[in-house]
């Protein structure tokens, strides 16, 4: 029998000292596994024991985790054949003669990346070494070329095929296809706006976004050309998230078709070698490891709070403040956002969506200022994509936003920290609009899959 201890003392036990050595600098997967496995041993009973197996099992044998490494490596693949930098090379030829068309190329081909790829850091690094460069060279203002970089590259954990979105399925029992569905439009009007933002931040001060020289720039042949060398790529992507909404293929049907079309287009674009073949199975491997490792050590962690109570003390908490379900979902968006400045997205799914999911089932989502609401069966969704759209703040918020760092990883040295800190703010603010209507307009997200799936 282990000790005695109120679920008041548990919860800041767990936590503080989760925290603690996080900031020691102890990675997240055997921090939160070691200390579940520690608090089970003290807190717990015999019968606890068998949280272990119980946990991890699952994860080890669900089908739909195993779309994460297949389009891990189709990731790997384009960035090896070096289409990532053909693609922004392209879109930057298209639009750079207008007022902000470099920053505009950033954002559209980072949203393309997006759909491709679905990894956030891949983006992040490749476009500060791409795009940034370009950007300044061309005398962009370094904030708003930093800013849609940073934001540009978040849309990945949005826009299917979101990594984050696979997983976020498999922990709260929603279906992949419909996540990915709903994600689309939110991830489509995010990427609008900062469009919009570059835009018109270029056209109302010149110095901030010039266009390119006359003599740099493509005629509309040129252009034609150019579009003929990303056509494969753009093609495969149109593949994958067809086959997907149209239920054609389950989504790890479509992370081997596209696995499969990316050595195709790597093989067409002459690229295709074996160090590029090894180079990018060993980012899979990696990148996959590492997921499953924290999935593991987070749900042992995660697993025994629960069984002690810490879901019911939670939403106790959450109710007891009176605020109603739309406080409620406020509250856990800002927690959500504190928590990314500390913990990296999948660390922070694990911890906090088989508490908050729950919760958010069981309340009644009416509507705001009289709008329509969202029916109890569509609040899982729902909320795993507003989940998402949070989680793109949480990338950009100082003082730890994980984009920030990818970006200062590649910068020049003339870039400081406190340069990346203020350019994401402007975005921040565009990111909190957008979840800010995704709440309010639900159908923003649950039309499309409506239509995909029916009712």
């Amino acid at each position: 029998m282990g000790l005695e201890i109120g679920i008041g003392w548990l919860t800041l036990l767990m936590f503080g000292s989760l925290v603690i050595l996080l900031m020691a600098g102890l990675p997240l997967a055997f921090v939160t596994g070691g200390l579940g496995v520690v608090f089970l041993f003290v807190f717990g009973d015999a019968a606890m024991i068998h949280i272990l197996p119980s946990r991890i099992f699952p994860f080890m044998t669900d089908y739909q985790l195993s779309a994460i490494p297949l389009f891990i490596f189709m990731a790997s693949v384009l960035e090896r054949a070096g289409l990532i930098e053909e693609l922004f090379d392209v879109i930057y030829q298209v639009l750079g003669g207008l007022r902000g068309g470099l920053a505009t190329a950033t954002i559209i081909a980072s949203t393309i990346l997006a759909a491709m790829v679905g990894v956030i850091g891949a983006t992040e690094v490749t476009m500060g070494i791409i795009a940034l460069p370009a950007m300044l060279k061309r005398h962009y203002n370094p904030e708003m070329a930093c800013g849609a970089i940073l934001a540009g590259g978040t849309l990945g954990i949005l826009i299917p095929p979101s990594i984050l979105a696979i997983i976020f399925a498999v922990v709260a029992q929603q279906s992949v296809g419909e996540l990915f569905v709903g994600a689309l439009l939110p991830g489509l009007l995010l990427s609008g706006l900062y469009i919009l933002y570059v835009t018109a931040r270029s056209y109302i001060n010149p110095t901030y976004g010039p266009a390119l020289p006359v003599e740099e720039r493509v005629d509309f042949r040129g252009k034609l050309i150019l579009l003929r060398s990303v056509f494969a790529p753009i093609l495969l992507m149109m593949l994958v998230l067809g086959v997907i909404f149209t239920g054609i293929a389950t989504p790890v049907e479509a992370a081997g078709i596209g696995t499969f079309g990316a050595l195709v287009v790597a093989a067409l674009a002459r690229r295709l070698s074996l160090p590029n073949l090894k180079q990018a199975a060993m980012t899979t491997l990696r990148a996959s490891t590492m997921v499953l490792w924290i999935m593991f050590g987070a749900s042992i962690f995660v697993g025994f709070y629960v069984v002690e109570g810490g879901q019911q003390f939670v939403t106790d908490a959450l109710l007891a403040t009176g605020l109603g379900p739309y406080g409620i979902l406020m509250i856990m968006m800002v927690l959500l956002i504190v928590l990314g400045m500390f913990l990296d997205w999948v660390g922070i799914l694990l911890l906090a969506v088989p508490i908050f999911v729950p919760l958010m089932t069981s309340l009644p989502f009416d509507g705001l200022f009289g709008l329509p609401g969202v029916q109890p069966e569509d609040i899982s969704l729902w909320f795993g994509v507003a989940y998402m759209v949070n989680m793109q703040m949480s990338f950009l918020s100082p003082p730890f936003g994980y984009a920030l760092f990818y970006l200062k990883s590649v910068a020049p040295e003339d870039v400081t920290m406190g340069m990346i800190f203020r350019s994401a703010v402007p975005f921040l603010i565009l990111q909190a609009i957008g979840l800010f209507l995704v709440v309010v307009f639900p159908e923003i997200i649950l039309w499309l899959p409506r239509l995909a799936y029916g009712d």
